[in-house]
This record gives structure tokens, sequence and C-alpha cells, in this order.
């Protein structure tokens, strides 16, 4: 009742005159109007036929349009949930993620090929759960394809709502390549959301735990 409340304080208890505090940054997104719908579905067919281009291993322009097609079919029979890009390109996190990436994808492969031709030797696998610190479908997914492009790891589930990855990793000798692989998940995190992140989910990678938690 608005009878208690104590002279110069509203209906919500609140001092008159004082502004409200702005709502947290994962609050839900305004609506997405047309122009902003065709852009995201032209971001997802971009990374999906480069998706497509990484998978073949070869850019031509037969794969290139095959890329195309598949990529529009996808969007058209199997459409995604509508994922808003709130961030910005940074150039030259952009290019240390990209020069970063091609380093473990050339690291991850001689390691796997040594594993293969090492005689008599049974690598031993692991399921890990990574809970991601930016929780948006967009780095659910960038993350997970990253992480699926790269020998001797594969996404086996992903806990939307959660935020969770479940990451296979081939050859685990001990608890610390289970830690190991795990920092090596959320690194790719740190530098996908440090190229293309809003600053509010780049602030997100350097909180604490519990302050996470409390962002949430």
């Amino acid at each position: 009742m608005t009878d208690d409340l104590p002279p110069g304080r509203g209906a919500t208890g609140e001092p008159k005159g004082v502004p409200r505090a702005a709502p947290a940054p994962d609050a839900p997104a305004p609506a997405v109007g047309r122009g902003g719908r065709r852009r995201d579905q032209a971001l997802a067919l971009g990374w999906l036929v480069a998706a497509w281009l990484l998978l073949w291993g070869d850019v031509s322009v037969g794969n290139l349009i095959a890329g195309l097609v598949v990529g529009v079919a996808v969007l058209l029979f199997f459409p995604l949930p509508p994922v808003t890009f709130g961030g910005r390109f940074r150039p030259r996190e952009l290019l240390v993620f990209l020069v970063t990436f091609i380093a473990e994808l050339v690291s991850a492969s001689l390691h796997v090929a040594a594993v293969a031709l090492r005689f008599g030797y049974r690598p031993r696998g692991a399921i890990i759960a990574v809970p991601l610190r930016v929780r948006t479908d967009l780095n659910l997914a960038l993350t997970a394809e990253v992480i699926s492009l790269v020998p001797g790891t594969l996404i086996l589930d992903v806990d939307r709502a959660r935020g969770v990855l479940y990451v296979h990793v081939l050859d685990v000798r001990g608890p610390e390549d289970v830690s190991g692989s795990r920092e090596r998940v959320l690194a790719v995190e740190r530098r996908i959301v440090r190229a293309i992140g809003s600053p509010a989910e780049v602030h997100r990678l350097d909180l604490e735990p519990v302050e996470r938690r409390n962002h949430q």
C-alpha cells in the first residue's frame, strides 16, 4: 500500500527523481526487424559456406557454389532460431584468432598423425563439460564449430540452457590433460568474443566465477 511509504517516494518505494538502474547486460534484446533478420541470415550463410569449405579442405568455385546451395537449403528447410549480432568486429583480434586457429590446426593434425603412427599405442579419450562464460547462441555455435574443426576434439552435445559444451578429446593421459583441454576450449571462446563480441561480453571474460553468476 502506498499510504505507508515515506515522503518523497513513489509507488514502487524508490525515491522520486532518481533514475532507475540500467538493465543487466544479458537482458533480452529488442525484436529484430526485417533488415536485421536478413543481415543475420547473411552472416549465418557466410559461416555455413566457410564451414563447408573448411570441411572439404579445398577452396574452389565448385565447392563455393555447393556451399552456397547447401547453406541456403539449411536456412530454408531447417531455419535457425533468431540469433542477433550485437557485437563489433575488431580486425586485430580477428587476425589473432585466425592465425592462432591455423597454428592449432597444424599442431593438432601433427599430434593426431603421431598418435596414429605410434605402433601398439592405444590412446585414451575423455568427455569433458566446459561451461562457457558468454552463453549466447552465436558464441555457443561459433565455439563449437571451431572446436570440432580441430583434429582430436569433437563436440558431442551442447546444453543451450546452461551454456555448456560437451567435448570428446583424444589422447588423455591424466588430469592435467583434461584441465589443459578445458583451458584450450575457453581460450577459443576468449579469442572469438574478443574478435566479434560486444563490450559487455568482453567484460564477462574477465569476471570471477562469483561475479559472473551475479551478472547472469
